[in-house]
């Protein structure tokens, strides 16, 4: 094992599945590849660009989100662990497949927010689309505690 995927979106199940990922990192010798998938910016989706301040804020939400996933991967670092993070954007569960064979990933390890079948009915879940399309095997972090 070379490559590990692991998907963050930076909410509370985030810590325990960089745990987890750096369990396996230290045991195989792989390194991490955290990747933060950011919705796409309104150009992509065919919506105008909007006001200039609606640009700046969502530039300053992209620079915070990048400052949290590189302070993540600085963390995995200072314990020896190979790691890199990258922001990206597009549809989450298909950006992450694209990411997963792109890196050449062996394992993806993400974090499930523990939601109920009523909310995973009407909107749906981001590790079951993964876990359906990926070639490769995927590790699913329960959450702790409901959000």
């Amino acid at each position: 094992m070379k490559n590990i995927l692991v998907p963050i979106d930076l909410s509370s199940v985030t810590n325990s599945t960089v745990e987890v990922a750096a369990h396996f990192a230290q045991g195989f010798g792989a390194k991490i590849w955290l990747v933060h998938v950011a919705a796409p910016d309104p150009d992509f989706v065919g919506f105008g660009t909007g006001p200039r301040y609606v640009r700046d804020q969502r530039a300053d939400e992209l620079k915070k989100e990048h400052a949290q996933i590189q302070s993540i991967a600085e963390g995995l670092r200072s314990k020896g662990i190979s790691a890199e993070a990258l922001l990206v954007q597009g549809p989450t569960s298909a950006t992450i497949i694209d990411e997963a064979g792109r890196l050449e990933a062996d394992l993806i390890v993400m974090g499930s927010h523990g939601h109920g079948a009523i909310y995973k009915a009407f909107v749906g879940s981001v590790s079951q689309q993964v876990l359906g399309d990926s070639t490769v095997p995927v590790l699913i972090i329960p959450a702790k505690g409901k959000e």
